[in-house]
């Protein structure tokens, strides 16, 4: 498929005709002037903070929601887009930016009905806005509806006649429309106005290409190479067209440049996979081969083509099981009856080897009476098989540079368990309009502490170093001796050494401790949320040094799925760890820690309702607890609940928790 650009946002545009004063006080002048730069400036974790905060001002103004969501589209997060399109345009039924970018949400999720309905309503408000066709004329295309796109695409060159991606985008639909020549014009307009784009050369040098212009084609992809050596696009073509002129070796090379940048790239893998088998080198198309079918198990042509190779490499029976599973996927796939056809007489299986042979002939029969158009078809071609499969091609129905086709496998861990660290050093963080956890049972738990203490998950404040004189204030001689609270924070001190043991035991100490006094009672949930912590921890230690680090883990080949990472058959016991939080639970039910940290624990021991039911707790205690949705987004992709999650991912970027854009970027993307 024709590569289209990604919508663009005239956000500077937009920014020039927004007046300061939008907004009475003083605040809101400053957090909205922070938004906008931050915006501007392609900032846009930042941005969302400081929308974040106006929306928490005034949550009434739709223009604070609506540069909301275009920071959210620009960091991946569709759907918290369009949520935030959707408060814009509710908050005023005649905002047609509003309308213009939801409509744009919309077709990204293929919901082009609604999308052209949004923009109808767009173009109804504010007809002489040009750049409402140029999205829509996109989102025609996407549609298929390729003559409406070239109306679109007409009307606004006729306004802007400078901007070459009109003009690559029409070029796409008369491409679709099959009128190559007005499609070549488009291309070398479109090149004319900006000769440094390297897009303009790669769609040109395709079309070059599927006239069998071989030359001019390699010309244009070398150019495109040398404005941008990072394009892995390019490479492939390229690497296509060489292998068509029988230039293996230079094919080759572009290739392995592609792997090099996208390793996991299933096409590309493929493709070097065959040409390796045309050359002879046998064992290095099996690897590629199967490397594909790892991220896609059910890849019909890789089943097919690895049967071939089995069958240079004279391993008959191991080519006989991807011929039974490549027709197990395609019922009509004739060559394949007929190579296992092959395969069954050379093992002597003469009785089968006739019945495949006939069921192939037979099928291959009744598509030529069916078909009058082309008889090269899926089920009767052998030239798709042994040729190498163009980006166009059905093999492959994503983009390029869809994360899909990657399919890089990455850990994604679970925001860490919450504990009661000393913190003698805690930056001095201005809460000013954040909405910061309070409970008055855990500020007087800290402020009643001989020694500064702080409820945290960050790994940056439990490993600081401990300064000399908390040893001091917690061994020496003005500590309360065989006192709960001298047992926990000895247990706290020991956890900052790794000295697990140790600690474990003060924990101990501590709990078993005779305490007088309603609060001193309640402190005891602190003592078993943090000792559970500490157990888990020393768990994760155990399994960090057996190569079995528990985390969640998002495996998208073929699908996207999640799954708990385990690489040895050994199993670990959380259940002493989960003890202790529900009997912290028992003593104080509204700390949102402890169910928060319930929630991890029964993740990693893969309950996952129980997982879910306790982040929601969690965050039902605190609705601003970031951590909590995005572990709770994890777990629900995890059980293929993928539109949850997104949005709770969503709502967690919206928290402050960065790292939620990077998985709505790999695991919540538009669907086809």
């Amino acid at each position: 498929m024709i590569r289209l650009r990604k919508y663009a946002f005239a956000i500077l545009f937009l920014l020039a005709f927004m007046a300061v004063n939008a907004y009475g006080q003083y605040d809101k002048d400053v957090f909205f002037f922070r938004g906008r730069q931050a915006l501007a400036d392609g900032k846009y974790s930042a941005a969302i903070e400081n929308f974040n905060i106006l929306s928490r001002l005034d949550s009434t103004d739709y223009w604070t929601f609506f540069f909301r969501g275009i920071a959210k589209y620009n960091l991946g997060d569709i759907r918290g887009a369009q949520k935030d399109f959707n408060t814009s345009v509710r908050l005023n039924p005649v905002f047609t930016s509003g309308y213009h970018y939801r409509a744009i949400t919309e077709s990204r999720f293929g919901k082009y009905d609604e999308a052209l309905r949004d923009f109808q309503y767009a173009i109804d408000l504010r007809p002489g806005y040009i750049g409402l066709y140029f999205s829509r004329g996109v989102t025609y295309f996407l549609s298929q509806q390729f003559d409406k796109a070239v109306s679109d695409f007409d009307r606004y060159i006729r306004k802007e006649q400078k901007d070459p991606s009109a003009y690559l985008n029409r070029g796409a639909s008369y491409l679709f429309l099959k009128d190559t020549l007005k499609a070549v014009a488009d291309y070398n307009k479109a090149i004319k106005l900006n000769r440094f784009d390297p897009e303009g050369y790669i769609r040109r040098g395709r079309l070059y290409a599927s006239s069998g212009d071989y030359d001019k084609a390699i010309a244009d992809m070398n150019q495109a190479i040398s404005l941008d050596s990072t394009s892995t696009f390019a490479y492939f073509n390229r690497a296509i067209m060489l292998y068509e002129q029988k230039n293996y070796k230079a094919a080759m090379a572009d290739l392995d440049r592609v792997l090099k940048d996208e390793p996991g790239n299933a096409l590309t893998l493929y493709n070097r996979g065959l040409i390796n088998a045309q050359v002879g080198e046998y064992e290095a198309a099996l690897s590629d081969m199967d490397r594909v079918l790892n991220i896609n198990p059910e890849n019909v042509l890789a089943y097919f083509n690895r049967a071939s190779i089995f069958i240079e490499m004279g391993r008959y029976k191991d080519a006989l099981e991807d011929y039974d599973r490549a027709i197990e996927l395609y019922p009509d796939f004739a060559k394949a009856y007929m190579n296992r056809s092959y395969v069954k007489n050379l093992l002597g299986d003469y009785k089968s080897s006739k019945k495949d042979y006939d069921i192939a002939r037979e099928k291959v029969s009744e598509y030529r009476k069916t078909s009058s158009e082309n008889v090269d078809s899926f089920a009767d071609t052998t030239k798709k098989y042994s040729s190498l499969i163009a980006l166009d091609a059905e093999f492959a129905k994503k983009d390029f540079n869809d994360e899909l086709l990657q399919h890089r496998d990455i850990d994604i861990r679970l925001k860490p368990l919450y504990r009661f660290v000393i913190a003698p050093d805690r930056d001095n963080v201005n809460y000013a309009l954040e909405r910061k956890y309070e409970n008055p049972l855990v500020d007087r738990f800290v402020s009643s502490s001989p020694v500064p203490l702080v409820v945290s998950n960050s790994d940056s404040l439990i490993r600081k170093p401990l300064p000399r004189w908390i040893e001091e204030k917690i061994y020496g001689e003005e500590s309360i001796s065989g006192s709960s609270e001298e047992s926990f924070l000895r247990a706290l001190y020991e956890t900052a050494g790794k000295q697990y043991n140790s600690a474990l035991s003060y924990y101990g100490k501590a709990i078993d401790a005779d305490i007088s006094g309603d609060l001193e009672n309640l402190y005891k949930a602190f003592y078993y949320m943090d000792r559970a912590v500490l157990r888990a921890e020393m768990i994760d230690f155990i399994s960090s040094i057996e190569s079995n680090v528990q985390v969640l883990t998002m495996d998208d080949a073929g699908t996207t799925r999640a799954r708990v990472k385990d690489q040895v058959s050994q199993s670990y016991d959380y259940s002493e760890a989960i003890a202790d939080l529900n009997k912290a639970s028992d003593i104080t039910g509204d700390i949102p820690y402890i169910y928060f940290n319930l929630g991890n624990l029964y993740c990693l021991a893969s309950e996952h309702i129980p997982s879910i039911e306790n982040y929601t707790k969690a965050i039902s205690l605190y609705p601003y607890m970031g951590d909590a949705y995005f572990n709770r987004g994890l777990v629900l992709i995890y059980l293929k609940d993928k539109e949850k999650g997104c949005i709770d991912l969503s709502r967690a970027g919206e928290l402050g928790v960065a790292d939620a854009y990077g998985v709505i970027k790999k695991y919540c993307e538009e669907e086809e």
